[in-house]
């Protein structure tokens, strides 16, 4: 297990970038805490109740939910009322050191309060201002809040969702506020870039909205090319068979078949080698026609095995192929560990590891998600 301690300092690759994050519930701070993984020095500033994710549980830990914990590690922290003018000239002198401002506040409510984008990138022309929101800030819907499940509904997401036979059903696990969260991240890192050869911040904005969109491939693809409106298939792929979850002898399995060759070296583990030239069944776009009495065929086959050795067997067969693990087991196997995707801090503090790996300034985790009134000294 990748276990660390806080420090003062930090090589990573963006070291020496300063970010400002006033951004609440999950795509912002999302944001901040990736830049922050990565070595920015990022202060969270929260109102005097603290960012409402602090209660979102249980369970809690000294008083601060496990949701909160999970989006805000390597920040330092300040509570600041912006609804006073004592509030919002403490964020104007914060915001002449930054480069990188996060907000999520509703569209116009920082323009009200006089210390908006137009008002901001005037005075501090260097500025990446990121905002996350839920339908961007113009249009029929611009403005208007969104929240991750209500977006999943309005993008098509659910519609696709859930067994054939079942209605739409939520995604489990708030994919597009955590999208959104990494196209701020693709977006602020895009405008510093850029900002390298002009000088100059700009307007960075990451919606909901367009973030729900962006994740409708293969099935706004299918559209586009044969107006067919998708239909749900459960836990198989629309284009592709057998891309699905399978029934052995003991556990489920997944199996991921892309291409002819796959599907030939999957018929022949599981003793079935005549089926790949089945004509049927011998081409991937054959296969997807007849998925339905293939995966009987397949299943009954199947019943004689035991999934976990299956699995193991297709995999060294070059055939794609998981076991179906609940999330303590997920977040408890080897290879999880191994690729340091569960970090432990100091006092026991656990999280999920940086996914994006660097060779020479890889992701640190300098300091836990801090509880109100706790500091820690700034990056150098």
């Amino acid at each position: 297990m990748n276990t660390t301690t806080p420090t003062s300092s930090c090589a990573g690759a963006l070291a020496g970038i300063r970010v400002l994050d006033i951004s609440r519930i999950l795509g912002g701070p999302y944001c901040g805490q990736i830049l922050g993984d990565h070595g920015a020095d990022v202060l969270k500033v929260e109102p005097p109740g603290g960012d409402d994710t602090r209660t979102w549980g249980p369970p809690f830990r000294d008083g601060v939910a496990s949701y909160y914990h999970g989006l805000n590690r390597n920040k330092r922290i300040q509570h600041l009322d912006l609804t006073t003018p004592e509030g919002r000239e403490t964020l104007l002198a914060l915001a002449a050191e930054a480069d990188v401002l996060i907000e999520n506040f509703k569209t116009g409510t920082m323009e009200r309060w006089g210390i908006g984008y137009d008002v901001l990138s005037q005075r501090f022309p260097r500025l990446v201002w990121c905002r996350v929101s839920g339908f961007g800030s113009d249009g029929p819907l611009g403005a208007l809040p969104g929240y991750d499940a209500a977006v999943q509904a309005m993008t098509g997401i659910m519609s696709i969702n859930g067994e054939a036979e079942g209605g739409p059903l939520r995604v489990g696990l708030p994919v597009v506020d955590m999208v959104t969260g990494l196209n701020a991240v693709i977006g602020v890192l895009l405008a510093l870039q850029e900002r390298q050869k002009s000088g100059k911040g700009q307007f960075v904005e990451a919606a909901l909205y367009d973030s729900g969109l962006s994740l409708l491939h293969p099935h706004a693809a299918n559209w586009f090319m044969d107006g067919r409106n998708p239909k749900r298939t459960g836990n198989a792929h629309p284009n592709i068979y057998p891309y699905d979850a399978l029934r052995t002898g003991t556990d489920p399995v997944f199996v991921a078949v892309g291409n002819d060759r796959q599907f030939a070296a999957f018929c022949r583990v599981i003793g079935l080698p005549g089926l790949a030239q089945d004509p049927n069944y011998a081409t991937a776009g054959a296969r997807s026609v007849h998925r339905d009495g293939l995966k009987q065929t397949l299943e009954a086959q199947l019943a004689a095995f035991d999934g976990r050795t299956l699995v193991d067997d297709l995999m060294a067969a070059g055939v794609p192929a998981a076991p179906v693990l609940p999330v303590d087991a997920a977040l408890q196997h080897p290879h999880t560990l191994h690729r340091g995707m569960v970090v432990e801090m100091e006092g026991g503090w656990r999280g999920l590891g940086a996914p994006v790996k660097l060779s020479r300034t890889p992701a640190t985790y300098r300091h836990v998600p801090l509880t109100p009134g706790e500091r820690f000294e700034p990056l150098p």
